[in-house]
């Protein structure tokens, strides 16, 4: 039975889906006008997680992201100067190509992460018509207004706005509200934003309301509903989209369709650095080709990721990748050991290792509890009484969570005879026959190899 905090009702709910088997996710994609930082692909590795543990599951996932190409300016009020513009005048280059060079860079990044991809890509400057029509059914039912900049919602007209919001939350303790001349009220938002008078922009397209472009609320209520239905099953993000961006999607979707956009809402915490939330706005960032170049395997980040649950923050430093890598290192000489000695992985578990897939599945069942999960895996890898070949297999099995990608371990090329008596001498220490299993390593040793004991199981080594 899956479990996941529903930020909608603010507690930890049954996963219940729609279609028996099935489950339609909505995950908001990046603004392509730069590079994601380590504390955006945070958001992206625990969404790609849940998305694993319910195909783990046995459910049948259809993974729906955007990529927010047009329409998002410095403010997610939607005030202050186009992000892509910015990007383009950056770079010396169209927004056309700024967008496609991004785009490009955020799919390497998940490659990198050994981040799943969606089921369905879908482009923000795909959907203008489909944005528009949204935006005209609202204005149809009167929840709209029209000033000088634009198109706005009006979230008086909408009784329960603001419901995703933590309890007892004022409007005016909100970060990042900007005055604009004209508005209502001081949490109404821009469904289309007007070109000024005398100003050119790269990305703009003609509506009933006058040249302009949408906001960005309204675009991914077009591209998650049109691609999953209404309700759908989750809509995840980052933790910075609730008091805005994710509510202003369920204001639009609810005035137009009279009811609730998806059942379960997921939002993941913040990464900071040096005590700081990351964030491009500061500079605070990095990133993953930083990794890589101080000679970190990126997929250690992931096992950082693991290392706090995805609804506390987390907080980065080199010391703490740098450890995550060494863990991980540990791992991978741990399975190259056993694929080096195993020769056929078990149709069938044990007690032994049902017990080991029972508390794994618990915990990451349990709200993604990725830290009691990797607590799992490890005390299965260090098990001197686990059998290899049972051991080899939960591991591997356990991956199709945890995307540290083992099966690309290659086993050591290492004689017959030596993986035979290391396998003798583990079977010694079960029996706790020392001599016999000091008499095996110095056979061993003779030979030309080290049998080494470590804190995740022996290692063989040439000497």
């Amino acid at each position: 039975m899956i479990k996941l905090y529903n930020s909608l009702t603010r507690k930890k709910e049954e996963f219940k889906p729609i279609k028996p088997g099935a489950v339609s996710m909505y995950t908001c994609g990046p603004t392509v006008y730069w590079y994601a930082h380590v504390g955006n692909l945070r958001t992206y590795i625990f969404e790609d997680v849940l998305k694993r543990v319910l195909e783990y599951a046995g459910y049948k996932a259809k993974h729906v992201m955007n990529i927010t190409d047009v329409g998002h300016l410095t403010s997610d009020e939607n005030t202050g100067e186009d992000k892509m513009e910015k990007g383009a005048a950056r770079e010396n280059k169209s927004v056309w190509e700024i967008a496609k060079m991004y785009t490009d860079a955020f799919k390497k990044d998940l490659g990198t992460l050994n981040i799943e991809e969606p089921d369905v890509w879908v482009k923000a400057t795909d959907t203008i018509k489909e944005q528009i029509d949204l935006i005209k059914k609202l204005e149809e039912k009167g929840f709209t207004y029209v000033i000088e900049d634009g198109v706005y919602f009006d979230t008086a007209k909408l009784e329960n706005y603001g419901r995703l919001w933590p309890n007892k939350l004022d409007i005016k303790t909100r970060a990042r509200v900007e005055v604009v001349a004209g508005k209502k009220n001081d949490p109404d938002f821009a469904l289309w934003k007007l070109t000024p008078a005398g100003v050119k922009r790269q990305m703009e397209w003609d509506s009933p309301w006058g040249k302009g472009f949408p906001g960005w609320h309204t675009e991914c209520v077009v591209m998650s509903c049109d691609n999953l239905g209404i309700p759908f099953d989750i809509h995840c993000g980052g933790i910075d989209h609730i008091l805005i961006h994710h509510t202003n999607e369920i204001a639009q979707a609810e005035a137009v369709y009279g009811g609730p956009m998806c059942n379960y809402w997921l939002h993941g915490e913040y990464l900071n650095l040096k005590g700081e939330k990351i964030a491009k706005s500061s500079g605070n960032i990095v990133l993953v080709d930083d990794l890589v170049k101080k000679g970190i395997n990126p997929l250690a980040y992931r096992y950082l990721c693991f290392t706090t649950h995805y609804r506390i923050p987390l907080s980065f430093s080199w010391e703490s990748i740098e450890a995550a890598d060494s863990a991980l290192k540990s791992l991978y000489d741990k399975v190259r050991m056993l694929k080096t000695a195993v020769k056929e992985i078990p149709a069938e578990y044990s007690e032994q290792a049902l017990d080991y897939k029972a508390q794994f599945t618990a915990a990451i069942e349990d709200d993604l509890n990725m830290p009691k999960a990797l607590a799992v895996l490890w005390q299965a890898a260090k098990d001197q009484n686990f059998v290899q070949a049972e051991k080899l297999a939960l591991l591997l099995d356990f991956d199709r969570v945890l995307g540290f990608k083992l099966n690309s371990v290659k086993a050591e090329a290492i004689p017959a005879g030596i993986l035979e008596l290391a396998r003798q001498r583990e079977q010694a220490r079960r029996n706790k026959d020392w001599a016999k299993s000091d008499e095996l390593r110095g056979q061993a040793g003779a030979a030309g190899y080290l049998i080494e004991d470590t804190p995740t199981g022996s290692k063989i080594k040439k000497i």
